[in-house]
């Protein structure tokens, strides 16, 4: 597998894994964060590839202390066969390159089994509250 920022040209193929992977939100144009993403120099967004396609994706950035992940995503075909702990494993490297000293996520309380997964890369629950207003 290869692990490279995605471009442009995969829009349609991240937009498509993120749609079937149950991320996207009506509110939360998913070309618009890829463009966001992309255009910002403290994130990316990192694509698994195998043999040219599309297999998996992190979007992954920080704020020169803590680090975020976000859009973890892996193809239907391809859960179970460690790419999102690959990923994962990318998105941390990423983020100690850019000096990052913390990294965290979300998850929505529902996804059990997302839960599951961060627990078992060691992840614990931070005990806090996130909150949030649209400035949209």
């Amino acid at each position: 597998m290869q692990i490279r920022d995605v471009s442009p040209i995969d829009f349609p193929a991240v937009i498509e894994l993120w749609e079937q992977a149950g991320l996207t939100r009506p509110w939360n144009p998913p070309a618009a964060d890829l463009q966001r993403a992309l255009d910002n120099p403290g994130s990316t967004v990192l694509g698994g590839y195998l043999d040219d396609d599309l297999a998996g994706t992190v979007m992954v950035g920080h704020d020169g202390h803590r680090g975020w992940v976000y859009y973890l995503a892996v193809a239907d075909q391809h859960r179970g066969s460690g790419l999102g702990r690959t990923l994962m494993q990318a998105a941390e490297a990423w983020l100690v390159d850019q000096g990052a000293v913390k990294l965290q996520l979300m998850v929505r309380e529902s996804n059990r089994a997302v839960i599951g997964f961060y627990d078992r890369l060691g992840y614990t629950d931070a005990d806090v509250r996130v909150l949030a207003k649209r400035l949209d």
